[in-house]
This record gives C-alpha cells, structure tokens and sequence, in this order.
C-alpha cells in the first residue's frame, strides 16, 4: 500500500504549543511538561507522532554532509559523492570523518518518544490504538538506534524517560557494545513488526511492513559489520570492551532476521515493482524514472515515503544538480556530477550479468588509460554521443543525464574539446575553430554561449567536470531558481530494496534452500529494467553491481561500503574518473570521440580503518569512553 503524504503542519504545532504547553517540543527536563494536558486529545497525540517522525533519520533530499534537514547551505555535498557514484562539481576535497554526524538530535528523539512510551498506558484511546502507538514506539526506537549504531557502534540504551534528581552523574548512562546496540535496535523493529496492524493509524505512518522493511534493513547492516568485521583493524579501550566491533558469530542469527523481516513484506502480497515488465529497454527507463519523479504513482512499489509540502521548507536537489542549461537563471548549477566508475558498472544487454565499460578504442590499455588525448589511438568515432551508450541499462538512462542526451527537451551539450582538421587537439581550452569543410564555426564546449552548454567550463563549478550529470529525482518542470523549494516526496523504503535485502542475506548466510528463490528475485529486478536473459547463479559482483545500479543515489552505496568494510579497499590514494566527448573534426563529417581521463583539480584520498566509526561527541562531560583514533 502506498504511504502517502504526512506531513508536520508547523502552524498548528505553534497552536497546540501555545495552548497547551509552551515549548513542549524542545528539549527540556520532563518536569516542565504536562503529559496530561499534551496528550488528553487525539490531536495533541497526533502533531506529537508528527513531530517524532520528522525527527526521524531519514536520509532524504536535506540529508548532507553538514547531517539532516540542510536547507539553506552551501555545502550540498550528499553521500553520493563521496563513493563511485559521483563528485561535486567543484570541491576538490573527499570525506571527512566528521561529515554526516548525529548524536545530541538522536538522544532528543529518544527521549521525545519516551515521554509518548510512558503516557500511552494513561492515553484516552482504544487498546488497538494503544498497541499501534507502542509499535510505533518501537519502530521510532528502532530507527534511532540503527542511525546511531552504524555511525558510532555501541552507545547508551535508554528505554525510559531519565528523571532530573539534581544529581548529574545520575543521568549518566554508559555505552552498551555494540552487538548489545544492534540487538537492541533488532529488537525493536521485531516488536514494531508484532505491534503494529498493517494499515498505519494515519496515512505516513508506520504499519507491519514499514516495519519489517526497515528491520531487514537493520539486521543486513549488523550481519555484513559481524562478517566482514575481520577486514578491520582497530585497538583501544572501545575495542577492548566491545564498544566497537561485534564477533563473526552474530552474524548468522542477523542474517535470518534480515532474510524473514523481508519475507514479511514479500509474502503480504502488498507490495511489488512498479511496471515490472516492460516491453521495451525505452518504456524500461521511462518507468524507473517515474518511480522517483512521480512516488505517489508507483503502487506497488514504494513503501515508505518522506516528503513536504511547503516551498521554504524542501529540497534544493532541483537547482544545485540541475544541468546548466536547464537550471532557470538559479547560479550554482550542475553540482552533482556522476562519475566514469558508476557509468561503467551498468551492463549491456545480452552481457548477462557483467559490467560494460566504456570502451574509447582498440587499445589494449583502453580501460585503464587516463592519460588523455593520443593522436596515435584508434578512438572509436560516433555520429552522436549518446550513440556510445546505445545498447546500456535502460536505469543509467533514467539515472544519469548522458553527453547529447534530451532533458526537459533540450539537449544536453557535454562537450570536453574538439580536434581540428589539421589534427590539432583543444582540449578544455582554446577559440572556437571554422572548419573549412563546412565554413561553420566550432566551440570548445560545444556552443557560443555559456548558458547553451553544461560541460567542462571551470567557471563557477556550474558544469560538469566527469562528463555527466544526474537525471533521477529531476522533474522535468520549470525549475523555481529559489532556496528551498523542492517539493519531490523521498521513497525512503521501496520493494526492490526489500527483494536486494533479501538476496544479499540468503546468499552470505550460504542459505541453501532459499538460494533460487533469491535468484529469482534478482532476476526479476532485472526483468523491469528489460533485461529478458536470466542470470544463472548469484555471487558477490553480481549482486552488489545490482544493488548499486538500482539504488543508485538513494543515500545506500556509501552505507554499503561501511557495512560491507570494503570502504578501505577501494579508496587507498585514489580517485574517480570522468569521460570527455571530443568533436573530431579530422574526417569528411563531425563525429565525436571519447577520452577516458582523471576529474580535474581532485585530490587523491585514501580511507582509513578508523574511518568506519565517528568520534563520540562530549566525552570529556558525559563520560562516555571514545572511539579508537580520536
């Protein structure tokens, strides 16, 4: 069932506030609230879940480096960057230990519903209503506790609302390990999928499947740190007292939770992919990219949705990655810039399973030449850019705007140079060129003016510097060129995130008897993406390249990465490529070629082992005992 808009009307929160009890949503000693007088209504119940919920941490389109509901910044650097996926247009630097934290707003959640678990014995409704509340108790709790474990390991559980006595130390509670953490965060999340019907109280809100996708989530994530766990090496007082790091061992009991929670949602019938049989590799890639530019039309798919309705209080996906020529006068354009490696991941069809790089030409080295421009190699030619993608994925259509590819019924002009007739090559730079064959002149960029081209041009970081920019979550609707205003609803838990759970964790628990089950439902992912030939066997490559293809930018790759501990392995003193389209102008007609070359003006970085955690924050006053290196 599609979960449709819910939405936190701050006016009538100023209401209940004033009238009922001022400051009641800040954070304050449970003394200086009324319960009796906060929740004697289904109203006051009601903005009070609302409020929970927009404290929840989804990471949605405010979610960036600076953490949870960036409106107004500059930053607009979001997880994607900081994997193969993408790179910002113009930073030069990558990830910081310190990006993307949250500690005081998850512990001011905990207690905000904590105060909701103590009252709901007292509350004026139904016992069916009251066991819905304590599931969505158990969800909220289950949420929380997974966004601080997968940042910090083990932290403070805290079931109850902590009473001021005037004794600080008191109040002080220590950290768990971090297997108790994801036990306990498991735990919840059962106890939501037991508690809660299968119909929200109100629409937005969570019900037993909610509930169980968010589960299977939860406990692949604690499975994957449990068995790969041994990939890491770590010393200190936090490792010593398992406050990080959680033995090989749990990570079967997790895996079978993982693998059953997504039964759930797979068994209810409920749920499913959205146009899972499309005819045609072109309907393929229109249908994903409506999954995400129309989520409130994608029944079956989409389980749980974020998403706002006031401008001033959304996104600004729409204008900071929106190509230069599209972007309707707003100054920061084309920000979000896919790179080569996410490209070359896609298949092609009949490959059956195996990524297709971009190929530039006959060389041998082709794929691992970054050098740039050689007059001696045999490139590839093509009458078209888009020419050289043909036969790829239909989601790297819908997912990235390609070099001459149509956006908002406009060609997208990613152009790196152009080759003369004489040979000579301008790349990034130099005047425009008359070529003599047609007496036409050429640009660099591919037009005379700047607002007619979205690649390449160093000025302002407002072009793409990897030769590609986003296209999913892009509507193709007039850009309003003001802060904030992105009304798009965020999909933060849909159907193929569930089946991808599901097949993950069969196939690293060595689940034999759900292994062609799990390959079957690959295969069906696959076969709304058009691909007709089936795959034959499941392994690692196969199924992580799926998942990064399908859950491309949706705020997952960077969190796989972490769990699976491969973040080291693929970041030591290196950095993402970028594909530039050359108009060559040697021959009787223009064609394009492509030169597979280094993003310019990024630094090289490396991923360290202590990167998997962040620092605890306040350690010197709340006693905690911190994470190793910091």
């Amino acid at each position: 069932m599609l979960m449709k808009r819910y939405t936190v009307l701050s006016m009538l929160l100023a209401a209940l506030v004033s009238s009922a009890c001022a400051d009641y949503l800040n954070i304050q000693p449970k003394d200086k609230i009324n319960p009796d007088v906060l929740f004697s209504s289904s109203a006051g119940v009601e903005l009070y879940m609302a409020n929970l919920y927009a404290q929840l941490p989804v990471e949605d389109f405010m979610y960036m480096r600076d953490g949870f509901n960036q409106h107004y910044t500059h930053s607009n650097m979001v997880p994607a960057m900081f994997t193969e996926e993408a790179t910002h247009s113009q930073y030069v630097d990558h990830y910081s230990v310190n990006y993307f934290q949250w500690w005081s707003d998850a512990f001011s959640l905990l207690r905000d519903v904590n105060i909701l678990s103590d009252a709901i014995p007292t509350l004026p409704v139904r016992d069916d209503e009251k066991a819905a509340l304590e599931g969505e108790v158990a969800f909220i709790k289950c949420y929380t506790y997974f966004g601080l474990a997968k940042r910090y390991g083990g932290v403070p559980i805290i079931e109850t609302t902590q009473q001021w006595t005037g004794d600080v130390d008191a109040l002080k509670v220590p950290r768990s390990t971090e297997e108790e953490t994801w036990n306990y965060a498991i735990k919840m999340g059962k106890t939501a999928m037991e508690k809660l019907p299968p119909v929200g109280l109100t629409e937005r809100r969570a019900n037993k499947y909610v509930a169980a996708a968010l589960t299977s989530r939860v406990a692949l994530f604690a499975a994957s740190v449990a068995k790969f766990g041994d990939k890491v090496s770590l010393a200190g007082k936090a490792v010593d007292e398992h406050l990080v790091g959680v033995d090989a061992a749990a990570a079967a009991e997790w895996y079978k939770t993982a693998i059953e929670a997504a039964e759930l949602v797979i068994d209810s019938d409920r749920y499913g992919l959205y146009q899972p049989e499309p005819a045609t590799p072109a309907e393929a890639a229109e249908n994903y990219y409506k999954l995400f530019t129309q989520p409130n039309s994608a029944s079956p798919e989409v389980i749980f949705i974020k998403g706002v309705t006031v401008k001033g209080t959304g996104s600004n996906y729409p204008i900071f990655f929106q190509p230069k020529q599209t972007c309707g006068g707003w100054p920061h354009p084309g920000r979000m810039d896919p790179n080569l490696e996410l490209v070359d991941l896609y298949e092609s069809y009949g490959s059956n399973g195996e990524s297709t790089p971009v190929r530039t030409s006959d060389a041998g080295n082709d794929l691992t030449d970054y050098t740039g421009y050689s007059a001696s190699k045999n490139y590839y030619k093509f009458d078209h850019p888009t020419d050289i993608f043909a036969d790829k994925d239909a989601r790297l259509h819908a997912t990235v705007i390609l070099p001459g590819a149509e956006f908002k019924k406009t060609e997208i002009i990613i152009q790196a140079g152009l080759i003369q007739q004489d040979g000579t090559a301008k790349i990034k730079s130099g005047n425009p060129y008359t070529w003599p064959v047609d007496g036409k002149t050429y640009y660099i960029y591919g037009a005379a003016d700047d607002t007619n081209y979205s690649g390449f041009d160093p000025y302002g970081g407002n072009y793409t510097r990897t030769g590609f920019l986003l296209r999913k979550f892009l509507e193709e609707t007039e850009v309003d060129p003001n802060w904030d205003s992105g009304l798009l609803d965020w999909i933060d838990m849909r159907y193929a995130e569930v089946l991808l759970n599901y097949i993950e964790a069969v196939y690293e628990s060595g689940d034999a008897s759900r292994m062609d089950k799990a390959l079957g439902y690959l295969n069906d992912i696959r076969r709304r993406a058009a691909f007709t030939q089936k795959i034959g066997a499941l392994s690692t490559d196969v199924i992580m390249r799926e998942r990064l293809v399908e859950l491309a930018f949706e705020n997952q790759r960077f969190w796989d990465l972490i769990r699976r501990r491969e973040y080291t392995e693929k970041r030591q003193n290196s950095q993402y490529h970028a594909l530039l389209p050359v108009l060559d102008l040697r021959g009787d007609k223009p064609q394009y070629i492509f030169i597979r070359s280094k993003i310019d003006n990024l630094i090289n970085f490396s991923f360290q082992d202590y990167m998997y955690y962040k620092a605890i924050p306040g350690t010197g006053t709340n006693g905690l005992i911190q994470n190793p290196n910091f």
